[in-house]
């Protein structure tokens, strides 16, 4: 089929030439039709076994038109895995990218895909994710755009570094040869994920992707880095940081997870009050000490002021027990007086405000005074309101620090740092609050703490010199361009802004062996660096050509430009040595718009994955792109949820929950765990409310499979009947169709226009809705229970019969393209042969549009609904039916599916189900007394009567239709039908 679908005819063609499962005989003994049903039961499609026939209707047998095909109901275990596997090569899936690519069209769909991370096996997190990404990018392709999709891989950091080096630790080794063993452990998980992605049906150029490690990549970040540093945006600065002591290594916020169940050993200390605030100096209470609770005692000694929130109340309350005067909050002075285990009198009040001018004695360093200070971030869930500050250990205590010109005095050196959190440090503080009398009071708190999400070991916050990205001066422009990206869900935009205010400032420098080196030099003697435009230009070259490995490769001197160098060693040689520091990973992974996308000034169709990336990848992307180049990377962002086990858990080896995709499609050793097939999962990410946790397990995956069975006996049927259908020749004009066949063709339209709408909505899951409810309720409960006897019993060449075909060719070609985003192989083992794929999405002509059939078709469905209530639990075939209506609207709508007054082969007469059916304006005044009569509202609350009385007929030996005149012999039609010549 033409991509463009210049005609009908051609697209008949195409499909009849790949159509691979129609069968060319008449019968198939394990097929057969079955009797009518009512609307909203399935009909069975496919599977209904042949009622006992008596000899006289077994001679007829091999006249009626009963499907076939060879297309199987069911694939199980390993004929599964292989029938996946062989539409996999002759369908070309590893071709088909590249080929889209060299097509012309007139849109691209760039889809930019987030690498992950090269440091394991592929899980369930990534087929969520992957193949998410290609049900979107084949939906693309199959409308006519040219997709542009390169998969990537950040290959990078300290988990692949730990890794690679296992039990060796990096002892004696040179940072080349730490490099190389991390390169190898990336590339070996690389090979075992993309061979994953490629056997889940992934549509890629699998053999040129992107990596972080490649020097082209590299050499392209560099520029976005050299970029943002001649703007002034990236800086070396002496800022407290988060610091793990288990890896050794600076780490940004986006490196952290919280652990809720941290514990602390917190403190209650005071404050002498040196120079009382003038509201309470007015009082003449006494001394007063203010009363601070710390999570962090061993930061004491880096004190440097006492933060009070603005707009709060503060009480001095005095303790019944030894006369002590302290200030805390008013509001928290209850819950103290119940820790402290003695009453507290209030002396006296003041706002916040008013303890501006405060200063207080350092408890333990003499002389040292630490004024009171205002500061938004003190809150009064706990402790006393009063806030110890030390801005060289905490972020929030930086910003007051930087606001008020305090200085910035760490604890304790980087090599006295332990991975206890200074455990020594601890108990010498607490030791020296008790010595001085500022200990008040000491317990174990469990709280939410920050930890190196590698190690999984608490971080500390410490100064350092470390290099910064200025995301404060950024952070505007990026909120202005992020609110003109569409966000799915939109609910995500909030924690995307909200993450962009956290962040005053991005250290992007860390001190391992295995990442891209900050292009930087420092002084032998001074350690000033040496950094501009011509290094790093320079520099970037050397990385394209030869790699990163250069930095340590090259001497020095050749890693300088000729003219800088030229400008250094004009007396005595260079003195300059290279940094050791190399970029974060997020830094890496963030400009990769600048290394995959086309264009430099491009934007991606979209970015999607997990909300994890909300603080990772997505917000360094973002900052990234617009610090060199002011617009955001891409024009939407798709956020989704984590995969989850079947109880909401989240998957762990401890708990034994986690689900391998592998064994998902292969099958395990335990017996309850079968070979699904890459189209199983690829239906449970479908079909998942991706926007929220999305659960695995043994029922989610076997409701996919049932659902997939159910599919297939749906596409057996069609294929079944297409039986010696050859749409280039026998093909049916619509307007030459019966009503109810060009009805369903309305209905298709309709379908097929729904269902674009969710795949352009990502939302793969409303279009499995839709076509669900398609094929129940408009294929398998109506339309196929209704034919049947048309398609069996028809003559083969007669026009109601090719009718009927023509819009089961069009049904099934339509869910096959619906389908085909979810489940290629399914798709692709209908069409087996050329790829399905290189023909282009559903055909929805204009001319299948009839509005004023639709009122006629659903007109006649309401009274056969109202028919077959009146008989619940039998037969239609074997009543006869009386529709009476007065003249006007509905009636007429009911004349163009029944021109006689009564008729037992009318287009009528096949939507009721019945043997015969009377259209009359009144109900004649003889009805027998069998007879069962309804009336109600059927159209545009027209109303009318029927009534149904047991036919007199016999049953059709040939078509079992309740219109012969006697049990051995046969209607008109078939008589007619088998007497021809």
């Amino acid at each position: 089929m033409l991509l463009c679908r210049v005609s009908t005819v051609t697209q008949a063609v195409a499909r009849w030439g790949r159509r691979s499962h129609r069968g060319s005989g008449l019968l198939h003994p394990a097929l057969s039709f079955s009797s009518s049903r009512c609307h909203g039961v399935s009909s069975g499609e496919g599977n209904a076994q042949p009622a006992e026939a008596g000899p006289a209707q077994g001679q007829y047998r091999d006249s009626v038109l009963l499907p076939r095909t060879d297309f199987p109901m069911k694939l199980t275990g390993q004929k599964l895995l292989d029938r996946e596997l062989e539409v996999q090569r002759e369908c070309g899936f590893a071709e088909l990218y590249s080929w889209q690519r060299q097509r012309k069209a007139k849109k691209e769909f760039c889809l930019h895909d987030g690498p992950p991370y090269a440091n394991g096996d592929p899980h369930v997190g990534h087929a969520l994710n992957k193949i998410l990404k290609d049900i979107r990018n084949r939906f693309e392709m199959l409308r006519g755009r040219q997709v542009h999709y390169i998969p990537g891989w950040d290959c990078h950091g300290l988990p692949i570094e730990l890794k690679a080096l296992g039990e060796l630790g990096t002892s004696g080794l040179t940072p080349l040869q730490i490099r190389q063993k991390a390169r190898e452990f990336a590339e070996r998980a690389i090979a075992r994920q993309r061979a994953a992605f490629q056997r889940w049906g992934v549509m890629a150029d699998w053999d040129n992707c992107y990596y972080t490690f490649d020097g082209t990549y590299e050499a392209a970040q560099l520029k976005v880095f050299q970029e943002m540093h001649s703007k002034g945006l990236i800086y070396q600065d002496y800022k407290p940081v988060f610091w793990s002591p288990s890896s050794r290594t600076a780490l940004a916020e986006a490196e952290l997870e919280y652990n809720p169940e941290h514990l602390s050993t917190a403190i209650y200390a005071t404050f002498p009050l040196g120079t009382l605030p003038p509201k309470l100096a007015e009082a003449d209470v006494g001394s007063i000490s203010v009363l601070v609770w710390t999570t962090q005692p061993w930061t004491i000694p880096a004190n440097q002021a006492v933060c009070y929130m603005p707009n709060a109340q503060y009480s001095v309350v005095k303790r019944a027990d030894n006369s002590q005067l302290l200030l805390v909050a008013t509001e928290r002075a209850a819950s103290l007086a119940v820790l402290l285990g003695t009453e507290l009198e209030s002396v006296g009040t003041v706002t916040g405000s008013q303890l501006e001018g405060g200063i207080c004695k350092h408890p333990t360093i003499p002389d040292k005074e630490v004024p009171l200070l205002p500061a938004n971030h003190v809150t009064m869930g706990k402790g006393t309101g009063l806030v110890h500050t030390a801005p060289a250990h905490g972020m929030e205590d930086y910003s007051v620090a930087s606001q008020f010109k305090l200085s910035v005095v760490r604890s304790i050196s980087v090599s006295g740092l332990s991975a206890y959190l200074c455990v020594e440090l601890l108990a010498l503080v607490i030791s020296m609050l008790k010595a001085c009398g500022a200990l008040v009071k000491e317990e174990h708190c469990v709280h939410s703490y920050p930890y190196d999400w590698r190690t999984k070991q608490p971080v500390v916050i410490r100064p350092s010199k470390q290099w910064f990205i200025n995301t404060a001066s950024l952070k505007d422009k990026a909120k202005e361009v992020l609110q003109k990206v569409r966000v799915l869900p939109e609910s995500a935009r909030s924690s995307l802004l909200a993450m962009l205010d956290r962040r005053t400032y991005w250290c992007i420098s860390r001190q391992r062996s295995w990442g891209v080196p900050i292009p930087v030099f420092y002084h032998k003697e001074s350690g000033e660096p040496l950094i501009n435009k011509h290094t790093v230009s320079h520099i970037a070259q050397l990385f394209k050509e030869k790699g990163s490995d250069c930095w340590w490769e090259l001497p020095v001197e050749t890693l300088l430009p000729p003219e800088v160098l030229k400008k250094v060693s004009a007396s005595q040689g260079c003195n300059y040595v290279r940094g050791e520091d190399v970029l974060d990973i997020w830094f890496d992974s963030g400009a990769s718009w600048a290394a995959v996308l086309e264009e430099s000034d491009s934007r991606a169709d979209v970015y999607v994955e997990g909300k994890d990336q909300i603080g990772g990848w997505f917000q360094s992307s973002l900052l990234t792109s617009v610090a060199a180049r002011n617009k955001a990377p891409y024009k939407s962002l798709v956020v989704h949820g984590f995969a989850v086990s079947e109880k909401g858990e989240k998957m762990s080896k401890s708990l034994g929950n986690v689900v391998d995709p592998d064994t998902v499609i292969n099958g395990g050793k335990d017996p309850g765990a079968p070979a699904y097939g890459a189209d199983v999962l690829r239906w449970w990410v479908a079909e998942s409310n991706v926007f929220s946790e999305v659960q695995i397990g043994p029922t989610a995956l076997n409701s996919a499979r049932d659902s997939i069975n159910k599919l297939r006996n749906t596409l057996k049927f069609l294929l079944g009947n297409l039986q010696g259908f050859d749409p280039r020749t026998q093909a049916v004009d619509p307007k030459e169709m019966h009503y109810i066949d060009q009805y369903m063709l309305h209905q298709l339209r309709d379908f097929s226009i729904k269902v674009t709408d969710a795949y352009s909505e990502f939302d793969a899951s409303r279009a499995i809705r839709l076509l669900q409810a398609f094929i129940a309720r408009d294929l398998s409960s109506f339309y196929f229970s209704i034919i049947k006897d048309r398609l069996y019993c028809d003559p083969e060449e007669s026009l109601a019969r090719r009718s009927c075909q023509t819009v089961l060719e069009e049904i099934l070609d339509g869910v096959t393209r619906a389908i085909a985003p979810i489940l290629p192989h399914l798709a692709e083992e209908v069409y087996l042969g050329e790829t399905l794929f290189k023909s282009g999405w559903i055909k929805s002509s204009s001319v299948w549009r009839r509005p004023g059939l639709e009122e006629a078709v659903e007109g006649a469905c309401a009274i056969r609904d109202s028919f077959l209530s009146s008989i619940p639990g039998k037969n239609a075939a074997q009543y006869n039916l009386t529709i009476a209506i007065e003249p006007g609207l509905l009636f007429e709508l009911m004349e163009s599916l029944q021109e006689e007054p009564t008729s037992t082969s009318s287009q009528l007469t096949e939507l009721m189900m019945a043997a015969q059916t009377t259209l009359t304006s009144q109900l004649p005044r003889d009805l027998p007394p069998d007879a069962l009569r309804s009336s109600g509202n059927f159209l545009i609350n027209l109303e009318g009567d029927i009534a149904a009385v047991p036919t007199s007929a016999a049953r059709c030996p040939r078509c079992r239709r309740y219109t012969a005149e006697s049990p051995d012999c046969l209607c008109p039609r078939c008589h007619s039908i088998l007497s021809a010549p």
